[in-house]
């Protein structure tokens, strides 16, 4: 039970979407008995109210004859078989209608609760439920002591509310015998009715009680340890190690290319020690100018370096190397507030390789 404890009190982080959605696929939801049952006593109010007095009816035909005329009543073999199938067909119909609305009702009971939930896992067998040994731990915990304590209220509200209901009537059942037969009928379910009514408004408002208490110990249930969500984390997002690894090597594969663009550019516009931009441009096939390669400190030295070596024109020009650095990404055209610039450039670089641009 110390263990137990101390296993609680490290779940100290609200449960993940995760977790709930996994809870939920493995059927371990959070549901109100009692949530189920104030539904149910709206089936029987359904059935009081607008069937029951069907069922009297039904009951009334089928039974008069055996009251009041049993004489009539043919004993021959062929008409006992008839009446049978009858009082069998009649007894179906009478008890079958409620018993197929409170099927429905109960249904509904759960679907309201937990939406439509398919849950394999549930259906799995468990065999150690069968142990007794190994399920006697569990007989007695907090949930079981919880759960006698809500049965023992309700149990006594339930019992208090029938006796206020019922008491006022008492005086009339013994009345009952002199009264005929449809209304001692009309009678009970007049009290019937009433008693279901008000004990369903007490049912409701301990089923409120309890559904929000049933979500809480779910959800506390639920609760995860600090290294449960680093270790959910890491399943869904990734090990941060293994991104950012990742990331590095694709960055090392992405500069790997742009040093490759270098020897392909036309100029490298450079501050001398800081900022270095490639450029290359194709008058027959290019709008603008396209940024092909740019770096800052190491990476400028290491682009300077590349086309000295590819022979490469490099110009100094730190504010136009340090605007095309931050204004414009690699394999971009160069935005027009930078054309006259950049022109300017350019055509000192043709002016070098005695061409002369259009």
């Amino acid at each position: 039970m110390v263990a137990e404890d101390d296993d609680e009190s490290s779940k100290t982080e609200e449960p993940s979407e995760r977790k709930i959605s996994k809870a939920k696929e493995e059927g371990d939801i959070a549901i109100s008995q009692e949530a189920k049952s104030f539904i149910m006593l709206l089936g029987m109010i359904f059935v009081v109210w607008l069937v029951l007095p069907y069922m009297f009816k039904w009951f009334y035909q089928l039974t008069i004859k055996f009251i009041e005329t049993p004489e009539t009543i043919p004993t021959d073999p062929q008409h006992i078989r008839l009446l049978l199938l009858r009082t069998v067909f009649g007894i179906f119909k009478i008890l079958g209608i409620p018993f197929a609305i409170f099927m429905l009702f109960g249904v509904f009971a759960s679907i309201a609760q937990t939406g439509f939930i398919y849950a394999p896992k549930k259906l799995e067998p468990n065999w150690n439920k069968l142990n007794i040994f190994a399920a006697l731990p569990n007989f007695i915990n907090m949930k079981k002591i919880i759960e006698s304590i809500k049965g023992i209220i309700k149990i006594v509200v339930i019992s208090f509310v029938a006796i206020l209901v019922v008491r006022p009537y008492l005086d009339k059942v013994n009345l009952m015998p002199s009264m005929e037969t449809m209304a001692i009928l009309g009678f009970i379910h007049k009290v019937v009715l009433l008693l279901i009514f008000t004990v369903a408004i007490a049912v409701l408002v301990i089923a409120l009680a309890d559904y929000a208490y049933q979500k809480y110990a779910h959800l506390k249930k639920l609760r995860m340890t600090k290294q449960e969500v680093k270790d959910e984390y890491k399943q869904t997002e990734g090990d941060p190690l293994v991104k950012s690894r990742i990331r590095q090597i694709r960055m090392e594969r992405a500069r790997h290319r742009m040093m490759e663009n270098v020897p392909k550019s036309d100029v490298v516009i450079v501050n001398p020690t800081h900022y270095a931009v490639a450029l290359q441009y194709k008058m027959e096939t290019m709008d603008a100018p396209v940024v092909v390669a740019k770096g800052l400190d190491n990476v400028a030295l290491r682009i300077k370096a590349l086309a000295e070596e590819s022979e490469v024109p490099i110009v100094e020009n730190p504010p136009l190397a340090r605007a095309l650095f931050a204004s414009v990404e690699i394999d971009q055209a160069i935005p027009p507030e930078h054309f006259k610039a950049v022109a300017e450039v350019i055509g000192y670089v043709m002016q070098l390789k005695n061409q002369s641009p259009s």
